[in-house]
Formats: structure tokens, sequence, C-alpha cells
């Protein structure tokens, strides 16, 4: 049986440093930022002492990136790869790297240009991206959610896991990247022109109440549930692991997180991984 490798790469500030240490304590033995050149020999001998491996790269120093294609290939010849792509949307970054007060990578490159270093992180790790066999989008996880789930993901869960991941949201503030389905509730009855349900957000039960109590909300949710009991079977049955459903209104606190918690709640009867993103609340 060949020995595990996991490869750990994407964009600075994507959580590339939260993923290896979650890795490290389900049991990985982990390096970060090995040049190109090191790696496939560093693997081979780890391989050694420990049947799972996780190696980090990234363009912290971009020399490291040289000839990054043929050790890829040469790993995926002799190792059960998982090459994971980390990213996450430009705002969401350039704002951590603000909190962190670090400066990018490529910001001297960029002339201290953040969207500019970015897009040049982008371009770099294209063939990274391209090979990789999971693409994880951290823009709405906290460290400690982002640990979580590589936990769940990497900790030795069945073949047939499956994670569905609905987040509500507002238009207003833009759609969420890397969405699987996107669902527009803004035809439901909106309780922003209640005032006394104007303060509360869709997980208070007399903002609830309001939208449900509408035949269309009704007549709209059963419509999900059976939109879902057709897609997740033949998802799992594709080997997906994961499907995020988007759905969203105008600001994204009232129609779309109501729905969102009645969808999880008849979710649960696909004994499947859940997992409710509120962003604007």
């Amino acid at each position: 049986m060949k020995p595990s490798l996991v490869i750990v790469t994407g964009l600075s500030g994507a959580g590339k440093t939260v993923m290896l240490r979650a890795l490290e304590d389900a049991g990985y033995f982990c390096v970060d930022n090995l040049p190109s050149s090191l790696i496939y020999s560093f693997v081979k001998l780890s391989a050694l002492r420990s049947e799972k491996i996780a190696v980090g790269i990234d363009i912290r120093e971009k020399s490291f990136l040289k000839g990054i294609e043929k050790v890829i290939r040469k790993l995926r010849d002799n190792f059960s790869l998982n090459l994971v792509y980390l990213e996450a949307e430009t705002d969401v970054v350039i704002m951590r790297y603000k909190e962190t007060r670090r400066p990018h990578p490529l910001s001297a490159a960029a002339k201290g240009n953040f969207e500019k270093a970015i897009d040049m992180e982008h371009k770099m790790l294209k063939f990274l991206r391209d090979e990789a066999d999971s693409i994880i989008d951290t823009s709405y996880f906290s460290p400690h959610r982002l640990r979580q789930h590589i936990t769940a993901a990497f900790g030795g869960l069945s073949a047939d896991y499956f994670k569905f991941t609905i987040i509500s949201f507002g238009f207003k503030f833009g759609i969420p990247q890397h969405l699987d389905m996107l669902l527009d509730v803004r035809f439901l009855p909106n309780p922003h022109f209640v005032d006394e349900l104007r303060p509360f957000t869709g997980l208070f039960e007399p903002v609830r109440n309001y939208i449900f109590n509408s035949p269309v909300t009704a007549e709209f949710v059963t419509k999900i549930e059976d939109l879902m009991d057709f897609l997740i079977p033949l998802y799992k049955k594709e080997g997906k692991s994961s499907f995020t459903l988007g759905i969203g209104c105008t600001g994204g606190r009232h129609r779309s997180p109501a729905i969102v918690e009645r969808a999880a709640e008849f979710s649960k009867k696909y004994d499947i991984s859940i997992e409710v993103i509120h962003r604007e609340i």
C-alpha cells in the first residue's frame, strides 16, 4: 500500500499554515516550504517512518517552484497523492493581511499593490491549481472552522463521506465564489418592510413565521427538498465529496437565513455532514 501524501498549496493568506497544523494534529508528518528539488527525496525518506505525510508549497521563495510540474507527476506515480489547493476571495485575503499587518510575499514585486500581488500569485500557482485534487475556498472559514473542516476531511473518514454546505448571503454584498448552485429568494415576503421585524434576522422565530406564512414560501421549500432528494444521492454516487448551495436575498439577513435553516433541517435525513454559514450575520 502506497503511503498517503498530502500536498498543501494555494494563495498566501488562504490558511495553509492552519491546514498543516491540523494535519499534524491528525497524525501527519509535516514540513513546509521545501525547494521543489528536495520534495521527492524528503517524501521518500519520510515514508520510511510515517504512512501519512504532508508538504506545504508556496511562493515565499519563488525559485522553489522551479520544476514543480515534474515533481508532482513523479509523486503521483509513487505515492497516494492528494494535492489540496486553498484559496479565498481577494477582499478576504487583503483583510486578513491587514489584520495581521504582514506584507504579502509578492508585495515588493507588486509595488505594494495587494490586488496586483494576489493576481501575480494566481498566475504563478496556476499549474498547481489545475492539478489539484481538492480546491477549498476558505473565504468564510475562521481558523477554528478551517481546522474542523480539515480534521473531518483528512482525519480518517469513510470513503462515502459527503459534506453539504449551505450559505445564506445578500446579493448587494456580492455572490460567494465557488458555489455549486445558487438560489435567489428575493421573491419571498420581505420582513425588512415590517418595522417590528426589521432589526432581527431570519434566525428569530417571528421573522421565520412571517416568511413561512406565505404559501409561496412553503411551495418553494418543498421544491428545494425535492431537488436535494434528487441531486445528493447522484452526487454521492458520482464520487463527489461535497456540494455547496448558496441562497441569497437582498441583504442576507432575513429571507435567505430562514430558508437555509429550513434546508439544513430537512437535510439531516440524508445522513451527511451539514455546514451552515450565514455570511451577513
